[in-house]
C-alpha cells in the first residue's frame, strides 16, 4: 500500500485558482493516483484533510506501518514544524509533491520546512507530480 496524503484546501481542486492548480477536481486526482497505483502493482489510498492534527496522525500511522507516502502538505509546507517532525519519523520512502512550482510563486512559498526530511520533492508538473512520485516510490520499494 501507498498513502497519498493531501493537506489543506486540496479538496477544492477544480474551483480553487484553476489558473494555478488546473481544472481537474480532487476526485480526478484521487482516481489518477489509484489508477497509477494499479498499473504499478500497488494499492493506493488517497486522503485529504484541512486539519493539521489529522495529517500528523496519518503520518504516524504510515511510520508505524512502514507505509510509503506521497505527501502534498499544501500550506503546511511552509511553516508546520509539527508536520516536519512527524515526517522525520518515517520508516519508508516519503515524496513531497506540489501541483504548482512553489519556487516560481510568492516568496513565502519558496521555503519548505518538510523537504529536508522527505526522500525527495516533485513540484510543478500539475497532477503528473503525483504520478511521478508514485513511480519513484514504486521503484524504491521494488529495489529495496
Amino acid at each position: 500500500m501507498i498513502l497519498v496524503l493531501n493537506g489543506p484546501n486540496l479538496r477544492r481542486l477544480g474551483t480553487r485558482e484553476p489558473d494555478v492548480y488546473g481544472a481537474e477536481t480532487f476526485e480526478d486526482l484521487a482516481e489518477l493516483c489509484r489508477d497509477t497505483g494499479r498499473k504499478l502493482g500497488h494499492h493506493v489510498e488517497v486522503r485529504q484533510t484541512d486539519d493539521e492534527a489529522e495529517l500528523i496522525a496519518w503520518l504516524h500511522e504510515a511510520a508505524d506501518g512502514r507505509i510509503p507516502v506521497v505527501l502534498n502538505p499544501a500550506a503546511f509546507t511552509h511553516y508546520s514544524y509539527a508536520v516536519r517532525d512527524a515526517i522525520a519519523q518515517r520508516t519508508a520512502p516519503l515524496v513531497e509533491v506540489h501541483i504548482s512550482n512553489p519556487a516560481a510563486r510568492e516568496e513565502f512559498r519558496h521555503n519548505s520546512v518538510v523537504a529536508g526530511v522527505a526522500t525527495g520533492t516533485i513540484a510543478g508538473f500539475g497532477l503528473q507530480s503525483y504520478v511521478l512520485a508514485l513511480q519513484a516510490i514504486a521503484e524504491m520499494t521494488t529495489t529495496s
